[in-house]
């Protein structure tokens, strides 16, 4: 049997960066030529009902091997790597028992535990780096050979009795997509499970509610010897908007609960200026105060500047899925359950950010999240320990087997 470190391997040479300028879906074709290995790989491995659609979401079913009914549950990874950071020519690196010194990635680049002192965390086992100029892709590829290898071992262990396992992988979940086109109905599931956390031990049913803001501000172009009273310029009234939200309230000043405002990207020339947020918020009201704020604050643009001058495009994204979670407890029991007998301890934390999941469960699938293992994500400091990978295996294989005997 192919090992998950190989098997994981395997994907990061894969290029399944995502897009957020794209309309289409997937948002860029080179997803689904992973998808396709991916789909390929699961009919060889013995999964049934294997398909892929036209948007390149993927479906496979593990049969039941116990008589009567049994819950049908299912676990959920995406395969695109965010748009932050390249995700070409990935050159993975394994340190072999680790010994909590720096790591040199390359040359000049050092990945040390001065600055991530969660690499202590893992001292004595197995890390996969990158070579410090692409990110490395655990985000979510550990998540699909976890699941994948564990299919894969129950097939070889019929002894350890489980119902009918559905496993579905998508793309998109980097631009807040991968939830929009996943079909429920054919997923047929009672819940699920994205494998999409961080460190060991990390389980998720709690997450921000998100919006995206695109701010457009439309200038006037004049020579600038003759502009006075004449000229509006759009890069000047970018940065004034930028300046109106709170400078307290971005990612690199908050934790926790604590909701922000993001400021992704600046175009910007003389004559328009376009400007593309994310919101985030824990706590529902706050985060519709947070949208109605930067609507407000074009508002006021206008009122200063003329009617038209400024226009802000709000849509929310996914919502906080505590609220479904919440009614159905057991989904969590069972995943606490799995780690405590897999040796895990459970870290219950809210994300600071989203998951497929989120949507989800406001589709009906009510679906946390646990670690898959990966630190760092989004950048070249990224890195995955081949025995965190291998503990989340375990609690997939856990799960299975507990939700055969559950009664409720």
């Amino acid at each position: 049997m192919m090992d998950i470190t190989e098997r994981f391997l395997n994907y990061t040479k894969f290029d399944t960066q995502s897009s957020e300028e794209s309309e289409s879906v997937p948002s860029t074709a080179k997803q689904l030529i992973f998808a396709e290995y991916l789909r390929k790989e699961l009919e060889q491995e013995g999964l049934q009902d294997v398909e892929m659609d036209e948007k390149g979401y993927i479906y496979a079913t593990l049969p039941s091997n116990v008589k009567g009914e049994v819950p049908v549950i299912g676990f959920i990874s995406h395969y695109d790597t965010s748009p932050d950071c390249s995700g070409a020519n990935i050159h993975p690196q394994i340190i072999r028992n680790y010994d909590g010194s720096d790591i040199l990635l390359s040359e000049g680049i050092v990945s040390s535990p001065t600055k991530f002192p969660e690499l202590l965390q893992h001292v004595g086992e197995d890390l996969i780096v990158t070579d410090g100029h692409t990110l490395l892709g655990a985000d979510d590829k550990a998540g699909i050979a976890e699941i994948v290898q564990a299919m894969v071992w129950l097939q070889q262990h019929p002894e350890v009795k489980h119902g009918k396992i559905r496993v579905a992988f998508n793309p998109d979940e980097e631009i807040g997509m991968g939830a929009h086109h996943f079909n429920v109905e054919k997923f047929g599931c009672q819940w699920a499970y994205t494998m999409d956390g961080g460190d060991v031990g990390e389980l998720e049913f709690e997450n921000f509610n998100a919006a995206s803001a695109k701010v457009t501000i439309k200038g006037i172009s004049v020579h600038p010897g003759y502009a006075k009273d004449k000229m509006v310029n759009a890069n000047a009234l970018a940065a004034e908007f930028a300046n109106m939200l709170p400078a307290d309230e971005t990612p690199e000043t908050t934790e926790g609960y604590q909701g922000f405002y993001h400021l992704l990207g600046i175009q910007s020339n003389i004559e328009q200026a376009k400007l593309s947020y994310i919101i985030r918020d824990h706590d529902r009201d706050r985060f519709e105060d947070r949208k109605r704020f930067i609507l407000r604050c074009a508002e006021q643009m206008n009122q200063k500047y003329g009617e038209g001058t400024v226009s802000c495009d709000v849509k929310d994204q996914y919502y906080n899925m505590k609220e479904k979670i919440d009614p159905q407890m057991h989904v969590i029991d069972l995943v606490l359950k799995a780690m405590q007998e897999s040796g895990v301890a459970p870290m219950v934390r809210p994300i600071r950010g989203g998951t497929d999941g989120a949507q989800l469960s406001f589709k009906g699938l009510p679906c946390p999240n646990i670690f898959a293992g990966g630190i760092n994500f989004h950048g070249p400091y990224e890195f995955v320990s081949i025995q965190s990978m291998q503990k989340a295996m375990q609690v997939i294989i856990k799960i299975c087997e507990l939700t055969a005997a559950y009664n409720d």
